[in-house]
């Protein structure tokens, strides 16, 4: 077992307030997803790093960066951004990783303050993949609302599914299901 890992994400966890813009937790059902953003919508660069335990002893570990800015879709201000997502990820037999290239959109609902809707998607084929990954698709949408000024709560969806190489053959979902979090802004 590799429980090294647990207390090392505690403590980054916990050490995030001194340098991060949000943390973001989240419960499915199977899995729960610690995530720390550590700068800003108003930022140009969005840089993060996740981990996400799933029941049965498999751990998942992302890093993100993408180019952000501001926009608007309809009348909707929008931030979204472009670039990758890196994905680590252990199971008792298997283990693999991929490199997801995407982006993600935030639209915020002026005439309900504190409103918003949230999506991101990613894609790795094969030759962005390692270990017993040969794929790996992701995808989390979610509605947000900011009950107070630093902090909001959360529901949606999240998917996250690689493609097995040889002997295993065939897919797995690392992670899927209904989601309900919470973010607290720093």
């Amino acid at each position: 077992m590799k429980f090294y890992r647990i207390p090392l994400v505690a403590l980054s966890l916990a050490a995030a307030p001194v340098m991060a813009a949000d943390v973001d937790l989240s419960l499915t059902n199977d899995s729960v997803k610690g995530q720390v953003n550590f700068f800003g919508p108003n930022s140009d660069l969005a840089l993060g790093t996740g981990y996400t335990y799933h029941e049965g002893s498999r751990h998942i570990a992302n890093l993100d960066f993408h180019a952000q800015g501001r926009t608007a879709v309809g009348n909707l201000p929008t931030t979204a951004g472009i670039g990758v997502r890196a994905v680590g990820w252990d199971d008792d037999h298997v283990d693999g990783g991929a490199l997801g290239l995407g982006g993600f959109a935030t639209l915020n609902v002026p005439d309900v303050p504190g409103l918003s809707f949230t999506g991101s998607a990613h894609y790795a084929p094969s030759i962005l993949s390692f270990g017993d990954s040969d794929d790996m698709s992701s995808l989390e949408l979610r509605g947000s609302y900011r009950v107070i000024r630093n902090a909001e709560v959360f529901a949606g969806y999240r998917y996250l599914n690689t493609d097995l190489d040889s002997p295993y053959r065939g897919d797995i979902n690392l992670d899927e299901g209904v989601m309900a979090g919470m973010k607290i802004f720093f």
